[in-house]
């Protein structure tokens, strides 16, 4: 599994304090089906606890995925539920235009992207 973020959501969970272990965990539940909504268009949504509290008072994630591709999966936005109940229809459209772009590309446009600084791929520590 190659687990993945876009550049605001690299930007986003750096500025949460939110390691890519905890990310990596994350998608490992998206993959195994534990995840809160499936949104349609490879979009999922899952929980993410902040540092030092638990998920109910977290984050909500929005990740790109293909059911049952396990290959790669990408953190596209994240969100405070205090903040904001969902995302917006128009959200969810562009996110799931980016969700399926990324995750048909091929190896090489993936390494392209990981290059030029577009995504970054979430380094996972055992």
């Amino acid at each position: 599994m190659r687990v993945f973020k876009n550049k605001w959501f690299d930007r986003w969970a750096r500025r949460e304090d939110i390691s890519d272990s905890a990310l990596y965990n994350t998608a490992a539940e998206v993959i195994a089906g534990r995840y809160d909504a499936d949104l349609g268009g490879y979009l999922f949504k899952k929980r993410l606890a902040r540092t030092g509290s638990g998920k109910s008072g977290g984050y909500r994630t929005i990740v790109g995925y293909k059911k049952p591709n396990s290959e790669r999966i990408i953190f596209l936005y994240a969100f405070a539920k205090s903040d904001k109940a969902n995302i917006s229809g128009r959200e969810e459209a562009a996110l799931s235009l980016a969700a399926e772009s990324f995750l048909s590309a091929n190896d090489r446009q993936v390494d392209e992207l990981l290059t030029s600084g577009s995504i970054w791929e979430v380094q996972h520590h055992e």
